[in-house]
């Protein structure tokens, strides 16, 4: 077992272990660590805690200090500059007349060098670029390309259900979603419904998907016979949210339908929902921009 703390450098950002080199350190402490990129200042979001060899990446990068005063007026200081070289690189990237679109700009804790992140439909030279900014910020000069989610990460906003972004909130990474989790979710596979703002398919799709697919392994499809307290009957309709089926049974001549919980039926023949298969996802198309949406939606970043 190693003692690590967890270190983050931005909001909703991935957390990197380090080593506390002997420190006690809380939530929330500010500290300054040693990086690949040098040294830089990050807030502490994970307190000294043991975790297995596997865990981490080594060799495992240790803790300088922790951040005193002249260190976070240091790194308020870094913040105004990087508001100032954002103004400046979106005027440059206008003389230079580039295909491209600045999100953000961050500027390493010692200065040693300005990153300069920005979106683009393809590939961009912006050779001159870096020269003309390093003319005028004299230090290194990093330019990296990032996708549309990770715009969406940095940028922030209000997602379709009205709550701030779930991955500039609180997602520090971002997990694989495909169009079968829609599927198997019995959500509309219309485009537009079921991306986010960044294009992309939305991440929460992913939130109840383990329980999705324990459920559907218990859920017979419509039309399955199965065995019910009140007699064999016909499933004519199946909740995965209310985990019971619709169905439909005969009484002493009578037909009845009536409600029942998975845990209370046998399957009798037919199949149980399962995994959804590839046949069986047919996307809803609407109009042009819908077809436009679903290149988008099957990009990887």
């Amino acid at each position: 077992m190693v003692t690590v703390i967890g270190v983050r450098f931005r909001k909703a950002g991935k957390i990197y272990y380090f080593d506390p080199a002997g420190l006690e350190l809380n939530i929330e402490d500010k500290v300054l660590v040693e990086t690949a990129r040098g040294i830089e200042f990050g807030e502490c979001v994970i307190a000294n805690r043991e975790v297995s060899e596997d865990k981490i990446v080594a060799p495992l990068k240790s803790v300088i200090r922790k951040a005193d005063k002249a260190d976070i007026e240091k790194n308020i200081d870094n913040k105004r500059k990087e508001e100032e070289a954002f103004n400046i690189c979106i005027e440059k990237i206008g003389k230079h007349n580039l295909d491209m679109k600045l999100i953000d700009v961050e500027y390493t804790f010692d200065n040693n060098k300005v990153i300069f992140y920005f979106t683009a439909e393809g590939r961009v030279d912006f050779r001159e670029l870096v020269k003309d900014l390093a003319s005028v910020f004299r230090t290194r000069i990093e330019l990296r390309q990032i996708g549309v989610r990770d715009e969406a990460k940095m940028i922030g906003g209000l997602g379709p259900c009205g709550r701030p972004l779930c991955c500039s909130s609180f997602l520090g990474d971002f997990e694989p979603v495909s169009i079968r989790m829609a599927k198997e979710q019995n959500l509309s596979l219309n485009p537009s419904k079921i991306s986010g703002i960044c294009g992309r398919l939305m991440c929460c799709l992913n939130y109840e998907q383990e329980n999705y697919e324990e459920i559907r392994k218990k859920l017979p499809k419509v039309g399955a016979i199965v065995d019910t307290p009140y007699g064999q009957g016909e499933v004519l309709a199946n909740s995965a949210i209310k985990e019971n089926v619709k169905i439909k049974t005969k009484i002493d001549g009578e037909e009845t339908i009536r409600e029942v919980s998975v845990n209370e039926i046998k399957l009798i023949s037919g199949e149980y929902e399962d995994a959804v298969r590839e046949e069986e996802i047919n996307i809803e198309i609407q109009d042009e921009e819908d077809r436009e949406i679903i290149k988008d939606l099957f990009k990887e970043d």
